[in-house]
């Protein structure tokens, strides 16, 4: 493989390998830093946090919410998780009053949700969102694309050895064409010293 071809497919290939390793960490990487990243798959708190956003979530003291904070809970027994805005709070009951700041009735009221969510089922507050990540992240997380995002990184992988491949193929075939030179030398050398043979 030609120097120039090479340096292209490194620069290729690290480019690659970069771009899984950071989809890596902001999809599972983030957790060691406390932080647990979600889908958004409704609307129900756009433009703040967009369909298919993918939001992350830091574990609070449920005592440190305030009114007008977002929050990730437990929804129901399904365990569906919901982001929503809080809008009271009512420490006796250990509870929040939450609302979907998108989801409106016909008179432009913020419709509140129906059920009060309950100290215990606070996952976190949002601490950041990336717009877009959630479809993907949704897509990695469940077969097929659980299967595909591995073979897709499995085949970056092994695309970083390809030249090496190459060129251990090239000096083998190289060696092989001097050592069948050398033979030949040889064996030339041997009939003009022995012309009778």
């Amino acid at each position: 493989m030609n120097r120039t071809l090479k340096k292209i497919w490194n620069g290729v290939t690290t480019l690659l390998v970069a771009a899984v390793v950071i989809l890596a960490i902001l999809l599972t990487g983030v957790r060691v830093i406390g932080l647990t990243p979600y889908a958004i798959l409704s609307g129900s708190m756009e433009p703040q946090y967009p369909v298919g956003s993918l939001i992350y979530v830091k574990k609070v003291d449920p005592t440190s919410i305030q009114v007008g904070d977002n929050i990730t809970f437990v929804m129901n027994e399904e365990l569906m998780v919901a982001t929503h805005q809080v809008y009271d709070i009512d420490p006796e009951e250990q509870c929040f009053y939450t609302q979907g700041i998108a989801n409106r009735d016909d008179a432009g009221n913020i419709i509140h949700d129906g059920s009060p969510v309950h100290y215990e089922n606070l996952i976190g507050k949002p601490m950041f969102c990336i717009p877009g990540l959630g479809y993907f992240s949704d897509y990695v997380t469940k077969p097929p694309g659980m299967y595909l995002a591995a073979s897709a990184a499995l085949i970056v992988l092994l695309l970083t050895f390809v030249p090496d491949l190459i060129d251990k193929a090239d000096a083998i075939d190289k060696k092989k064409a001097e050592e069948k030179a050398a033979r030949e030398r040889l064996e030339n050398e041997n009939r003009k010293a022995n012309p009778e043979n």
